[in-house]
């Protein structure tokens, strides 16, 4: 669970990293204004460790100093690990609870892609390939699209947010090169966001690295109730850690990268997806089914004879031999027997994988694709008919 491959931590030095980081959080918080918070949890260790210092910074307060409102932000993509999302839905519901019984301005927020812009929407009712990592449509559409709205309609009716990331310099040569080139303001610990106008990012914890994150989880009890316990087993069975909360571009080679992590069960970005794999070899066998599709996908996705020539604009884009067109969407067929093998694992697994209302989308886009095509040929066919 390191980034160096060893356990080694300088006690006194986290001692001092995590007295700069309270303070950190409870001047930023006491600031004259009363901008809320939105915290970004995706349910991994960065996030919990980013969620208990607030949740502590504000238990230490006096009732009547607890004026900002703090929203924790949560994103389900909808085809996110069964494993996972039903860890994070039980965090969701004790910090609820736990916020309300410790009468704490808390706001659990959990959002999801809007519905004509889901995995199966976008994949069997639009026809878009699996993504892969020169055409990953998934994050804008799954991740950035919907946390960004909320974050934007919080904008609009307060004026101002500050978003509170788990991101350290710690985790990757990209992410502490990508940190460094988002200055803070001076004389602040914030910086404003690249997309999101009247949004200001504070990082509690950059310069952490990962095993003293794991060892502030290991010493301390989360406020909210219970252990890290269960934090702890998910990570070791799915041998790698979380896709984060995806806020921006800049932040999406996170997700989907050749490292194990445990994000979307469809992704097939990944060659192998190592986090299955380690979930299903720790025992949880029911994610087999779900990962033979996964597999199957990325096979057929590439498999030219399911795919249209023309995309679906009608446009036809030629390789650079000028000659081969680059495959576009997913043949009707092709999403026919995606669907049903789909339905088919469903069957097996016996638990929701694609819901009533995504069947109804999917049926209407296919309805609609079908009356474009007859009205194509119809048009050709008179064309025809006019130079006789």
């Amino acid at each position: 669970m390191s980034d160096s491959g060893t356990s080694s931590v300088d006690v006194a030095v986290l001692a001092e990293k995590l007295r700069q980081s309270q303070s950190d959080v409870r001047e930023e918080y006491l600031a004259p204004h009363e901008y809320p918070w939105i915290v970004g949890y995706s349910g991994g260790k960065d996030s919990t460790l980013v969620l208990q210092l607030v949740f502590e910074m504000l238990l230490d307060l006096a009732p009547d100093d607890r004026k900002r409102e703090v929203h924790v932000l949560c994103n389900d993509t909808l085809v996110e690990s069964p494993i996972l999302m039903a860890y994070i839905d039980s965090m969701l519901a004790r910090l609820r609870r736990a916020s309300q019984s410790l009468n704490l301005p808390v706001v659990v927020v959990k959002t999801t892609p809007a519905a004509d812009q889901t995995f199966w929407v976008n994949l069997i009712g639009r026809g878009y390939p699996s993504p892969t990592r020169m055409f990953r449509w998934c994050t804008d559409r799954m991740k950035i699209a919907p946390t960004s709205a909320y974050i934007r309609s919080t904008v609009s009716s307060k004026g101002e947010v500050i978003l509170l990331l788990g991101v350290r310099k710690a985790e990757s040569v990209n992410r502490s090169n990508t940190i460094e080139r988002h200055k803070n303001i001076e004389g602040t610990r914030l910086n404003p966001h690249d997309d999101l106008a009247g949004c200001l990012v504070f990082r509690p914890i950059v310069d952490f690295t990962t095993d003293e994150v794991w060892t502030l989880l290991l010493q301390r009890k989360p406020p909210w109730g219970g252990t890290h316990r269960e934090l702890i087993t998910l990570y070791k069975n799915a041998q790698g850690g979380e896709c984060p909360l995806v806020i921006d571009k800049s932040q999406a080679p996170s997700c989907g990268t050749s490292s194990s992590r445990f994000g979307c069960w469809t992704c097939t970005v990944v060659e192998k997806d190592r986090s299955m794999e380690g979930f299903i070899d720790s025992g949880h066998e029911e994610m087999q089914p779900l990962m033979d599709f996964r597999d199957w996908l990325a096979v057929f996705r590439n498999e030219r004879a399911n795919r249209m020539v023309e995309r679906r604009d009608g446009r036809v884009v030629f390789m650079a031999d000028g000659v081969t067109p680059v495959a576009g969407p997913f043949t009707v067929e092709a999403r026919q027997e995606i669907l049903e093998r789909l339905i088919a694992t469903q069957d097996q697994v016996g638990s929701v994988l694609i819901t009533a209302d995504e069947l109804s989308t999917i049926k209407q886009m296919w309805a609609e694709d079908a009356v474009g095509q007859a009205r194509k040929a119809w048009k050709e066919l008179t064309e025809m008919q006019e130079r006789l």
